[in-house]
């Protein structure tokens, strides 16, 4: 069946995760978090994620925002940061991520083309809503699905239920987009055909599935749902 819906992670994958951590280390009177801020910016994005994991198969789900804040607090304590204007700095730039570069012309080719465009992402409707606000990305977008509507998070199969639910799709339909590794690899396993955006090159996750696609950013996906 040909592509109709892509549906795309939202955290690392179009909004760049790193960008708060740069842009609050790049303004005056925060010398000793620029020595660090890369640093920071890897621990925080680790913790969140494992938080999310741990909190899904402890059956103890919360919102993104408190996963979100809980992680910087371990990121912030392990680097040594006590300033809590620093982190309150972090926390309001991270509900205005800044989108990749290629994400506007790349949203705007698929709607060009006629496809279904829609976020699938563990954040709060509140804290995705403000950052598609914030990269200016709300009319290339048909849809923002957040965990929170199913009550825990990725990967578990009831979030990626999600997608065929809105746009009556099957799964063999959807291009499934993610910067995580695990993320592409669980969708793989759920019946999308998947792309893992690999910015970093990463090793391949050791897992049951792998990606169907593996690209540096996210230019080409236009011409890959085209070809599918």
């Amino acid at each position: 069946m040909p592509i109709t819906t892509c549906i795309f992670d939202a955290y690392g994958t179009l909004f760049d995760v790193a960008a708060a951590a740069r842009q609050a280390a790049a303004e005056p009177g925060r010398v000793a978090f620029a020595k660090v801020w890369q640093k920071l910016a890897t621990d925080w994005r680790l913790k969140q994620l494992q938080y999310t994991w741990l909190r899904a198969v402890a059956d103890a789900h919360t919102d993104f925002w408190t996963v979100t804040q809980d992680g910087l607090d371990w990121a912030l304590e392990a680097n040594n940061l006590t300033d809590p204007d620093l982190r309150t700095r972090l926390l309001a730039l991270y509900w205005e991520l800044s989108a990749y570069p290629e994400v506007p012309a790349m949203l705007g080719a698929l709607k060009k083309a006629g496809l279904n465009t829609a976020i699938l992402s563990n954040g709060s409707p509140e804290m995705l809503g403000g950052a598609v606000k914030s990269a200016r990305l709300t009319e290339l977008l048909d849809d923002v699905l957040s965990v929170q509507s199913v009550g825990v998070f990725k990967p578990h199969h009831s979030v990626y239920d999600l997608v065929n639910k809105r746009f009556s799709c099957t799964s063999d339909q959807v291009l499934f987009v993610s910067s995580n590794g695990w993320d592409a690899a669980c969708a793989t396993g759920y019946g999308f055909q998947t792309v893992w955006v690999n910015r970093a090159g990463e090793p391949m996750d050791r897992l049951p599935w792998i990606p169907a696609h593996t690209l540096p950013d996210l230019t080409t996906i236009p011409t890959l749902a085209a070809a599918l």
